[in-house]
């Protein structure tokens, strides 16, 4: 989930994706590196980074790749993260399972730790 939206941090990875939607089923490398005003290693990098998140599938043919928006993963990530929003049912309620107060969790705590 972290590399998701890691790379949904960036502008110019968001817009990759979005060229991708709304282009067409799958696009060169070149020309999505044409969309952009940043080197070729740049964009190389952008797309890298979109790879390892599992947003686009690459298809290599020699020297070229071609590039598919994969929809499934990022539905899976973004509206399964998405699903934490929901609103709280107002019957339901919150009860803390931990220490109660700092001289709890200092009890708690083994000297030299520190927890985060």
């Amino acid at each position: 989930m972290d590399r998701v939206f890691l790379a949904l941090a960036h502008e110019a990875r968001r817009q990759v994706l979005l060229l991708l939607a709304q282009r067409g089923d799958e696009l060169p490398s070149g020309y999505l590196a044409a969309r952009f005003q940043h080197s070729w290693p740049t964009t190389s990098r952008h797309l890298k980074v979109l790879e390892e998140a599992g947003l686009v599938d690459v298809r290599r043919q020699g020297r070229s790749s071609n590039y598919r928006l994969n929809r499934a993963r990022l539905e899976q990530v973004v509206g399964g993260w998405m699903g934490h929003l929901e609103p709280v049912d107002p019957e339901q309620r919150w009860s803390s399972s931990g220490p109660k107060s700092t001289a709890a969790l200092a009890e708690r705590t083994p000297p030299g730790s520190c927890e985060m």
